[in-house]
């Protein structure tokens, strides 16, 4: 599947640090590695409501520790996934009498589009659901014949022979280094707390057969009327959810990869049970560090596809907002806390943005080296970007009203590529 394209990232002098993120894995800060390559995964939508701006916020955001790694002279294997047969997209499909090929390759183009206007860095590996069930049917038959999976019985109508990761099972694997997994490993919840979180988001807690109500779905055997692909000895079907991504990771990214990447609406299950199946495919925990993002709100309200109140960038656009200002009202909150979308938010972006452009054409003479060490320190401090636009801020101030001193083409010029390269904001 193909990606999306973005501009070049304007490279910048002197030598820029590696971030230090919070890991909700480890529950703490981690200085990310130095490494001659860093690998990421980012799960990707699934097409049947792009781009709203809960997805535009985890995008950018990832975005910020691409262009970290970049500017620190660390190139990227970057991979991200489109979950393009499931569910929530045949639902969908179904209720609106579109065929579920063609509204997931709608939606997935309509993100694709949106991803480029906001100038975020592509994946080199952008891979559809669809694209690896290849790989997913041999490591499900090989989970079986380890015992670590199991086939369910049919029972009300439901055929014979869906198949379960078993996550008890998995729990007890031995590690040769004690990183070993275990079901809570990544979300720190207790099986209490995991349990309407896992009905909430995809889950059969109560589905007759299952070993534990919490063990995930790798093989949903073939329904009248769905999408089916060829699985061997598991039979007509598809893939579950979270294998999808586990594989995927594997087939194109070291085992463990520098950062797992998402909203945090998918710590548990989705985040959970695919470091569970790396590890059982592979004894190697799926990452080094787990990052996510808030969830976005509407004037202080839950946005949600049931509500009616997401917020599109495609229609954002419509009506003519400059897409670097959409970028720039997403970068005024902290990646990993919770916000909320608003009128005045983007209001306050687009006089920012303006501020800039102004401020670039006549910006003071030598100032542009203290505000790109100011930028990259902010940028350190786990992604922190409103103490980067702060520091932009009152440079833009200064030299909008810096009177007859010196100004500087060349620091304008510095300045502008800063602000594009770490910030991915184009002035």
């Amino acid at each position: 599947m193909k990606a999306w394209s973005a501009r070049p990232v304007p490279v910048l002098p002197g030598e820029a640090p590696l971030p230090v993120v919070q890991d909700t894995r480890l529950r703490r800060r981690a200085e990310l590695p130095r490494q001659d390559r860093a690998s990421l995964y980012v799960c990707g939508i699934t097409p049947y409501d792009a781009t709203h701006m809960g997805h535009a916020a985890t995008y950018v955001a990832f975005d910020l520790l691409h262009r970290a790694w970049l500017d620190a002279g660390t190139p990227v294997d970057y991979v991200q996934n489109v979950t393009d047969v499931d569910d929530p997209l045949l639902e969908r499909a179904t209720a609106t009498g579109v065929d579920w090929r063609v509204l997931a390759e709608e939606q997935t183009d309509l993100f694709r589009t949106d991803m480029s206007a906001l100038n975020v860095l592509p994946p080199q590996h952008y891979v559809g659901a669809t694209e690896s069930v290849a790989w997913i049917v041999p490591a499900v038959e090989g989970l079986v014949a380890r015992g670590l999976a199991y086939p369910v019985p049919g029972t009300d109508g439901e055929p014979d022979g869906d198949v379960y990761f078993d996550v008890e099972a998995a729990g007890t694997l031995p590690a040769d280094d004690g990183d070993a997994w275990v079901l809570g490993d990544v979300s720190h919840l207790t099986p209490e707390q995991m349990l309407p979180l896992f009905a909430e988001r995809g889950g059969d807690p109560d589905r007759p057969g299952k070993r534990n109500r919490l063990d995930p779905l790798l093989w949903r055997v073939r329904r009248p009327d769905e999408p089916f692909w060829d699985g061997a000895s598991l039979g007509e079907g598809r893939p579950g959810w979270h294998i999808e991504c586990s594989l995927i990771a594997l087939q194109h990214l070291p085992a463990p990869f520098t950062v797992q990447g998402g909203g945090s609406d998918l710590v548990f299950p989705h985040h959970e049970m695919g470091a569970g199946h790396c590890w059982a495919l592979t004894g190697r925990p799926m990452a080094q560090h787990f990052l996510h993002t808030g969830m976005v709100g509407l004037d202080g309200e839950k946005m949600s596809k049931s509500k009616g109140n997401l917020v599109l960038v495609s229609a954002l656009r419509a009506e003519g907002v400059d897409p670097a200002v959409i970028r720039a009202a997403i970068l005024a909150h902290r990646y990993s806390e919770d916000w909320s979308w608003t009128a005045p938010g983007l209001a306050a972006a687009a006089a920012r943005v303006d501020a800039w452009r102004r401020a670039a054409q006549v910006a003071p003479e030598d100032s542009a080296a203290p505000v790109l060490q100011q930028v990259r320190a902010a940028l350190a401090d786990d992604l922190d970007t409103p103490a980067a636009l702060s520091a932009l801020d009152d440079w833009a101030a200064g030299a909008l009203t810096g009177g007859t001193g010196r100004t500087s083409a060349e620091d304008g010029r510095l300045v502008r590529d800063l602000v594009e390269a770490r910030l991915g904001v184009v002035l």
